[in-house]
Formats: structure tokens, C-alpha cells, sequence
């Protein structure tokens, strides 16, 4: 069967992650099973590498890049989004405060679905929204279980320090007071896919006077709960 489609760098490109496929692999051991000349499935790998398609393991060895895991996570988005909805108001009825979930888009974040509190004073982020990475509960989940190199870059400016995500890593959730916004507080859990990458955040907030200075002993509970459910819809999408 021939498997070219006309376009000859992709078809080449296609060969080394396919190989990757079974599992990690020196250049010489893509060369053996693409086919390819060395310098050219080593300047494919080096370029799918730039794109976070392929990544390098400890010993230096080629393997399948985490931005394949996000592509993947994105195909399973519609079903994600579609349970959402009800699994935020749900939690905005337990919880009375204004409910989020966000997903990150390069330095900053984005707010895809929401269910806000009906009246009284409440955060308010509008659907579309795009908040800043480096404040905030859910910037916290975004990056707490990102690469190191990444992470440290996420860090930079942000008023949350790598002490704090690692407490954010130990418990499995964030919380923040007055720091996106003055005088608002929030909880935040992580969105996992089947792989396990985090690549979404679920939110509650509000003012601190209703959340305390300790949101996460409210809310903590029924924000995990609710990021748990999302996670459940996400992977049977990713498998089904």
C-alpha cells in the first residue's frame, strides 16, 4: 500500500513518529527503521523536537513530544466543554460562588465554559476571557505539573512561588487570596487526560469575605470533586 501523500517532507516527518511509537530511540536506531538518511532523520527529529512533537528522554534518546498529548486533549475539547456546563453550576450551587474552567493558550489563560453566582457581589469572568498565567488558583494547577524547564519560565513574574506549587502538587489543589485581584479568592483543581498532563483547571470565587483567607478548607472538597468528574469525561473521550 503506498502511504505517500505527495508532500514529502511530512511523509518523512511521519516515518520518525511513527517509529517513536515503540518507544524510545537513538538516531541510529531511526535510521535503521525509517529508512532515512542520518542527516536527514536527524534534522526531522531536531525539527519536530522545536515543535514539542518529539522530546529527548534522560539518556538523550528521541522519544514522543508532550505536544502530542495536548493535540489529543484538544480532539476530546467538544465533549470536555459540553459536560462542563453542568458539572460548573453543580458546583456553583454547592459551593454559592461563581464556578470557571480554564485551559492554558501559551502566557496566558483562558476561561472556556463558567457558571456565575446569579446575584450579590461575585468575580465575574466572562466566558472567552483571557487572565494572566502568572496570579491566580487555576495559573497555579496550569503550571504546577509542567515541565521543569517550563515551569521555571512560568514563574518569572508570578506572584506565586515553585515552594507553593510543590504544596500545590502535595495536596492536588490551589488556592489564592488577592492574588489576581484585590480582595478576591479562589480554589482550583487539576484536569488530567488519560496520559495524566494536566491541561485544564476548575475553578470557585469569589470575594474573600465569603471565601476566608483559607478558601481551600470550604471548597477544597468540592472543587476536586467536580475536577475528578471532568477528568473522568475527558479520558473516556480520549478512549473512546
Amino acid at each position: 500500500m503506498d502511504n505517500s501523500s505527495g508532500v514529502g517532507v511530512l511523509d518523512k516527518a511521519a516515518l520518525v513518529l511513527s517509529a517513536l511509537e515503540a518507544g524510545p530511540a537513538t538516531l541510529a536506531n531511526l535510521v535503521a527503521s525509517t529508512g532515512l538518511a542520518r542527516p536527514t532523520a536527524h534534522r526531522l527529529a531536531v525539527a519536530l523536537e522545536h515543535h514539542r512533537l518529539v522530546s529527548r528522554d534522560l539518556h538523550g534518546r528521541f522519544v514522543l513530544g508532550p505536544r502530542l498529548g495536548e493535540l489529543a486533549t484538544a480532539a476530546g475539547e467538544d465533549r470536555l466543554l459540553a459536560a462542563a456546563g453542568p458539572v460548573l453550576a453543580r458546583l456553583r450551587e454547592a459551593t454559592g460562588e461563581s464556578t470557571q474552567l480554564f485551559r492554558r493558550q501559551g502566557d496566558q489563560r483562558i476561561c472556556v465554559a463558567g457558571a456565575e453566582r446569579p446575584s450579590g457581589l461575585r468575580d465575574t469572568i466572562p466566558v472567552g476571557a483571557t487572565v494572566t498565567m502568572l496570579a491566580g488558583s487555576a495559573a497555579q494547577v496550569l503550571l504546577a505539573w509542567e515541565e521543569p524547564e517550563r515551569m521555571h519560565r512560568g514563574l518569572q513574574g508570578a506572584r506565586f512561588t515553585a515552594t507553593m506549587l510543590a504544596a500545590v502538587r502535595r495536596r492536588g489543589w490551589a488556592q489564592s487570596v488577592g492574588e489576581r485581584e484585590p480582595g478576591v479568592a479562589s480554589v482550583s483543581a487539576p484536569i488530567r487526560s488519560s496520559s495524566g498532563r494536566v491541561v485544564a483547571a476548575v475553578s470557585v470565587s469569589g470575594p474573600i469575605e465569603r471565601l476566608t483567607r483559607q478558601p481551600g478548607r470550604v471548597h477544597a472538597p468540592a472543587v476536586l470533586a467536580a475536577a475528578e468528574h471532568l477528568t473522568g469525561v475527558l479520558r473516556s473521550a480520549e478512549d473512546g
